[in-house]
Formats: structure tokens, sequence, C-alpha cells
């Protein structure tokens, strides 16, 4: 089969023959990938940034976000069949330590991460467990959704985190409209009654954000500190929740200006830094709380969003073999929502 797969850090990653993967242990599944997400993650993968956290052996495949059809199952594995959709949890968990026992399967203490430490799914097929695997609605198509399990995840776990912040007449902002904040947004608009303000660069991604949801947009063009003080009069003395989906290029300390005192600034992007005087912590009692992917159960959920048509997933679809272009577009910023990436024939 083909596959997208990593040889050296620094480097495009290349396209390889490989052995299709086989079942042998008896919670297996080998799935046809439909459609495999890439996102920055992936970029900074192939820059080695992981490295020190997953240490893969390399070279291997790519791809976390992942979903297609079963193929076949291992002997004790029941509910899933030969021919069924399933969308994957990025983390193939093992059920039993206290994480996995408690429903924070995302920590679990002995799982493997397609894409990251072990092959992922940038390719024909992927070989995972039944723990990852939800089987999904008949209305819904591996290549609508494939991206979800990332993202669209990661993004929901977040905004599932802050139901309790947000009751009516609350204010959310939300940093980034891209690839996981267009998700957020729409997760806001469906499970809570709050104000949402979008700040993005992009004013393609803004007419996005406005027309899934976002009350309001501003484009931050003016210096930081004005545009603290527009948000600050925007919502009325600032947002009970700030969601940052960029995590560096300045936003934590702009997110962290939006806030009203007792507010709480969650941030789902990564790359930069987290900067505050603790006495500022202590006299504004504000919170920052970090976010990973999200459990199987957040993913459940998030699918039965997207199947009531409350969560829909903007897509630039390109073929697997196509890859280095996806990868440039996405560096250049040229991708509107997701990129994904589908084997020929899907």
């Amino acid at each position: 089969m083909k596959a997208v797969r990593a040889h050296r850090y620094n480097d495009l990653p290349q396209l390889d023959n490989v052995e299709i993967p086989k079942v042998t242990g008896p919670f297996d599944v080998l799935v046809r990938i439909g459609a495999a997400g890439l996102c920055r993650t992936d970029l900074h993968i192939v820059e080695g940034q992981w490295d020190h956290i997953q240490h893969p052996r390399l070279p291997y495949t790519l791809g976390h976000e992942n979903a297609g059809w079963v193929v076949q199952v291992g002997s004790a594995v029941t509910g899933l069949s030969e021919g069924d959709a399933v969308i994957l949890h990025p983390l193939v968990t093992c059920g039993l330590c206290r994480a996995c026992r408690s429903g924070d399967d995302s920590h679990c203490a002995n799982a493997t991460f397609p894409g990251l430490n072990v092959d992922g799914g940038m390719a024909e097929y992927l070989l995972t467990n039944a723990r990852a695997a939800v089987k999904l609605d008949r209305a819904l198509q591996p290549a609508h959704v494939a991206a979800l399990a990332d993202a669209g995840l990661t993004a929901y776990h977040a905004v599932r985190k802050a139901l309790p912040l947000l009751p009516p007449g609350s204010h959310a902002v939300v940093i980034g409209a891209g690839g996981l904040g267009h998700i957020g947004i729409q997760v806001l608009a469906a499970l809570t009654a709050a104000t949402i303000t979008v700040i993005d660069r992009s004013e393609g991604a803004l007419h996005l954000a406005k027309s899934i949801g976002a009350d309001h947009i501003l484009n931050p063009v003016e210096p930081n500190d004005t545009l603290a003080t527009r948000v600050q009069d925007l919502t009325g003395g600032g947002a009970d929740v700030v969601f940052d989906y960029v995590g560096e290029h300045g936003t934590p300390e702009l997110g962290l200006a939006f806030l009203r005192n007792r507010g709480s600034y969650f941030t789902i992007g990564y790359g930069g830094e987290v900067s505050l005087p603790t006495l500022d912590l202590i006299s504004r009692e504000i919170s920052v709380v970090g976010n990973l992917v999200g459990t199987y159960t957040d993913l459940e959920e998030l699918m039965a969003l997207t199947a009531d048509g409350k969560v829909t997933l903007h897509t630039s679809s390109y073929p697997l073999g196509a890859y280095a272009e996806a990868i440039r577009d996405l560096e250049a910023g040229k991708v509107t929502g997701r990129a994904i990436l589908v084997p020929e024939g899907r």
C-alpha cells in the first residue's frame, strides 16, 4: 500500500510502498482509510517538535485524524463488522489503567498514538483497535468527518469542559477561526447561549465564522492594547472564557488581556508561552486551562452533533499522492478549514 512517511526531521515526508498491516490481536481492527486529516501538528511532527515526547522510530507513517471502513476485526471484537464506516479516536488505549477506567482515556498510561509514535493513517490502510473506533451514522461519510478525529475532538473537548462557565448572558471569545476554531465556534453555538466574539486576521475565516454562529467578528489590524480595549468594551468588561485556538505569535498574551476578573483562558493551540505575574493571577482570580485532544465519549457526542447537522467540517481535499502540495498550502496559510488526504479511488 502507499503511505506518507517521515524519514528525517525537517525533510519533506516520502510516499512509500509498504506492507498492509495485519490483524493479529483479539481487539485489532483493520480500517481501509477514506480520508486522513493534515494539520499543523503534522508540520510540528516533521520539524521534530514531538520527538522528545513521543519518541517515534523513523521512518513511520503520519496521520492522526482518520476515518474509513472496517476491513477485518480480531476474534474478540463485537459491535463492528466488515464494511462499517468508522471514525477513529486518535489514541489506541488499553482500557485498564486508572485514566481509562475513570473515562479519561485521552491520558491512558499505555496508549499508542498513530501518526505520532506508531504508523498513522496517511495511507491506504490503518491498524487500530476496537476501543478507538466510533461507528458513523448512515448520514456521514469518512471523508466528511475524518479531521474531526483530532481537530474536532480537541475543539469539542475544550468547549465541553467550559460549559459550567458559560451560562446564558455570558461571553466567549474565540481566537482563531481556522481548522480548529471553526469547529469550536459551531460547538459553542450548539451547546451554549453565550455571546460569541471571534478574532482572526483572515477575512475569509471571519466570514465563515459569522455564517456558523459568531455574533461579533474582529480583525486585529490595530495594536494589541487597542484590540484588548475593543474586546473589553464589546464584552462589557471582558470575556468569561477565551478559547485560544492559535496558542502562539502573541495570542496567549492577548487572550489573558481579554478576560474579565475570574475569567478562564483555555489554550488549545500551542507553540507559544503563557507568561503571567502571579499577583495578577491571584488578584484577578483568573484560570489558565490546558486542553489535550478529548475522550472517546467526547468523540461520540461530537459525531451525534455532526449527524444532526449542528457541526459541519469545512475541508480542502487532496489526493494522497498530492501530500506535498497539501503541506505547502498549509504552511502558506492557503487552506480553508481543514486539509484532508484521500487515497486514490476512495
